[in-house]
């Protein structure tokens, strides 16, 4: 993709029929599907590892044209194994954050065949909890009856998806996306929790998914504690946690060394 597919102040919602994929580097490939409000924008940190692999970061439903609901996972499973097709990759690291973390389980599950590995990031395979589901509910349903996230409502999400360092130390960043998210179509936003609010607990499959897993989830994540990711990991047949200080739920994002530094150590060890 051409370098200006980075702007962050391009038009989101253009009509474009290719897949809306930045894809980089040579080698194994990491493949990275956001979490919810954010895009494929969110792992250009990640890009740091494409001089020894590809390194490729799609937009999911809701940040393309084909936004229209009602979807499920179910149905992001299937978009992410188009996504490896157009793009021509039998195999990869699938690297979920948040929703794309909901999403790379399924995916596991579904299609093992394609998987080398997962790295979940502020990610979980529990469900909600009905107290969450009807917060998040109503957060939506005002979305999508605005037309877009109000402007109240986009300043109070930023503390969910930052965490306390990262919104004291790094404003800059945090005003960036608060911005981003005031531009998204109400109906967009509401389709994309939808697809993942009613969700199953995926607890008792995990014990089905062989390959590897790195799970990176950020100590001040308030969205996805990190007892939920610890005890993700501890339903998996392979796979550790590595905490992230001074992050919360985009730590990939907020503190890119060290998570660089725990999926390049991965990806060494998949891929040998």
């Amino acid at each position: 993709m051409p370098p200006d597919e980075w702007d962050p102040a391009r038009e989101m919602y253009r009509h474009r029929p290719e897949v809306l994929a930045t894809d980089r580097g040579e080698g194994p490939a990491l493949v990275c599907a956001h979490g919810t409000l954010m895009d494929r924008t969110m792992f250009a940190p990640q890009f740091a590892l494409a001089d020894d692999y590809r390194v490729v970061a799609y937009d999911l439903r809701a940040r393309t044209d084909n936004y229209h609901g009602p979807y499920d996972l179910d149905d992001l499973v299937e978009d992410c194994r188009t996504t490896l097709d157009a793009l021509g990759i039998e195999s990869c690291v699938l690297a979920g954050m948040s929703m794309g973390g909901f999403m790379a389980l399924r995916f596991a599950l579904e299609h093992p065949d394609r998987l080398d590995g997962l790295v979940l990031i502020d990610s979980m395979a529990e469900a909600h909890t009905d107290t969450e589901r009807e917060r998040y509910s109503e957060m939506t349903e005002t979305t999508r009856e605005f037309g877009r996230p109000p402007d109240q409502l986009a300043d109070a999400v930023s503390y969910l998806l930052f965490g306390e360092t990262t919104r004291a130390e790094r404003p800059d960043l945090v005003e960036e996306w608060i911005d981003r998210w005031r531009t998204y179509p109400g109906e967009a936003v509401y389709g994309e929790v939808d697809s993942w609010l009613d969700r199953p607990d995926l607890t008792d499959r995990l014990d089905e998914i062989e390959v590897p897993v790195l799970a990176v989830h950020g100590e001040e994540d308030d969205a996805i504690e990190i007892e939920r990711g610890e005890r993700t990991v501890e339903g998996l047949p392979d796979a550790r946690l590595v905490p992230v200080v001074g992050a919360g739920h985009s730590s990939n994002l907020e503190r890119p060394e060290p998570v660089n530094a725990a999926v390049r150590e991965f990806l060494g060890e998949v891929y040998g």
